[in-house]
């Protein structure tokens, strides 16, 4: 099944055009006719069957002819990661994470963050294209670069957990999941966590977590963490 993305539509929609990108991309490089058959998702867990009704390069249209949708998960991941040195490696974690599942993505500058600017808009195309390529139909939620210290200010529901590389007294990640709890986990940058911020997140309530006996990236540790919380939720 090939997706395609509209974010106005809803149940109660009947008809509506792809914005004039999407229709060229529809027409012209997919050669998509009249009466052919489209699947259209909302990023909110609603999978379209549509018609296209008018072959327009500059403005396809199509009818809506049936809709079902997918309940959403009994949890919600949320991963706070550090942006990476690289963007692309950045990039490579926020395609994955989509595809394995995740709910929602805040970017945190840390004491030992090389990279303190993001640019969200880019970020916003990577979960979309990652989005409709999975078939997955829930579209993730980005969140601004917010600060290490105001995020961990925020009161968030469920386990809250950081994972570090300090030897320190920690549990492992799959030791303190529960089945369908929401779960928000700290990913460092390049250079971990400073142990200011360790003992911060602790203050907060945060239970310090090991992914594992090696030294991870940040992409990967993040990767990791996804697809840990998701797959043991997945195989209860």
């Amino acid at each position: 099944m090939q997706l395609f993305y509209n974010p106005t539509i809803d149940e109660t929609t009947e008809t509506f055009s792809f914005d004039k990108e999407e229709s060229k991309h529809i027409i012209k490089v997919l050669r998509k006719k009249d009466s052919d058959i489209l699947f259209v998702t909302n990023g909110l867990g609603l999978l379209f069957k549509t018609k296209i009704t008018l072959a327009s390069d500059n403005k396809c249209t199509v009818e809506i002819l049936s809709s079902e949708k997918v309940e959403p998960s009994k949890y919600q991941l949320h991963l706070a990661v550090a942006p990476t040195k690289m963007n692309d490696r950045y990039e490579w974690f926020l395609e994955k994470a989509t595809e394995i599942g995740i709910h929602e993505i805040t970017p945190i500058i840390c004491d030992r963050s090389e990279r303190k600017v993001i640019n969200k808009e880019r970020f916003e195309k990577i979960l979309l294209t990652a989005m409709k390529q999975s078939n997955v139909l829930f579209l993730p939620k980005l969140n601004d670069a917010i600060s290490f210290k105001e995020f961990i200010k925020r009161k968030n529901n469920g386990l809250q957990l950081i994972a570090h590389c300090e030897e320190t007294d920690k549990k492992t990640l799959k030791s303190v999941l529960k089945t369908n709890e929401n779960v928000t986990l700290l990913i460092g940058p390049e250079g971990d966590f400073s142990e200011k911020e360790i003992a911060l997140a602790v203050e907060n309530n945060f239970i310090a977590v090991s992914l594992g006996n090696t030294r991870l990236r940040t992409e990967t540790a993040a990767v990791v963490a996804c697809h840990s919380v998701v797959f043991f939720n997945e195989s209860i």
